[in-house]
């Protein structure tokens, strides 16, 4: 075989070969990280169902604490000793294991709470990226629960990039709802956030963003944002956003964690 040929071939098996070891990352992506990837909602056993579902969230420090988004939570008025946040964790197949959690840490200026799971830990802990913003088109997945109960709950995952890094405000209260942290969240203005390049929807909220690169997590799912940049817009654009994960990381400094 001439010298010419044998360049073609192996230039033919390298890109037969490049294409299908990238797929295969995201596949073990996924399976890595179901468990660690939780239902979050209220449990009452007047409720019908009993389960009420209200967003993601995902399990960090070795399975003690689950991030999720502030406004995934209910009202504190809407709990009471019937009625109490927990989550649902999944242990294969069709079947999930129920906690109650309790809120350590809360920073509304970035809709982000830290809830503590009570008894053991959990398994699936997912690994946070560090702070540093990621790069712009950076390969994404997001996880979660997009359709909450309809079809009854399964994991769902989407895949992008990282479309843009750009700045942002949450959306400010109403001056009936204005108090100290809302005015100091005005007075800290914009944070940096990350637009993507693929479709959120509510029931993914509080969901990690993953790296499929190395499989961290870099960010946080926040349907808040893409509504209220979508708000302006006659039609959706597809377009979601999500919180960096050093906001995570200053959530778990605030809880002080041994």
């Amino acid at each position: 075989m001439q010298r010419r040929e044998l360049m073609a071939l192996a230039f033919a098996l390298t890109a037969g070969l490049a294409e299908p070891a990238l797929a295969q990352g995201l596949p073990k992506l996924i399976e890595a990280s179901k468990p660690g990837v939780v239902l979050v909602g209220t449990h009452s056993l007047t409720d019908s169902p009993r389960f009420g579902f209200r967003g993601t969230g995902f399990v960090v420090e070795q399975g003690r604490f689950v991030v999720t988004n502030a406004h995934v939570l209910p009202p504190p008025d809407a709990l009471d000793s019937e009625r109490r946040v927990v989550i649902q964790a999944w242990q294969g197949g069709n079947r999930w294991e129920q906690r109650e959690v309790r809120t350590v840490a809360l920073a509304r200026a970035h809709d982000l709470v830290l809830l503590q799971v009570e008894g053991a830990p959990l398994p699936g802990s997912l690994k946070l990226a560090p702070e540093a913003l990621a790069r712009e088109g950076t390969e994404i997945a997001l996880m979660g629960f997009p359709v909450g109960g309809v079809l009854g709950f399964s994991h769902v995952t989407h895949r992008g990039i990282v479309a843009s890094v750009t700045g942002i405000a949450l959306p400010q209260p109403s001056a009936q709802a204005l108090n100290e942290r809302a005015i100091r969240q005005i007075r800290e203005g914009s944070f940096d956030i990350y637009q993507l390049d693929a479709v959120a929807y509510p029931g993914n909220s509080g969901g990690p963003l993953f790296d499929v690169a190395n499989g961290t997590v870099i960010g946080v799912i926040n349907m808040v944002l893409t509504k209220s940049r979508e708000a302006a817009l006659s039609s959706p654009t597809g377009i979601s956003y999500a919180l960096p994960v050093r906001h995570v990381h200053a959530l778990l400094r605030q809880a002080q964690l041994p």
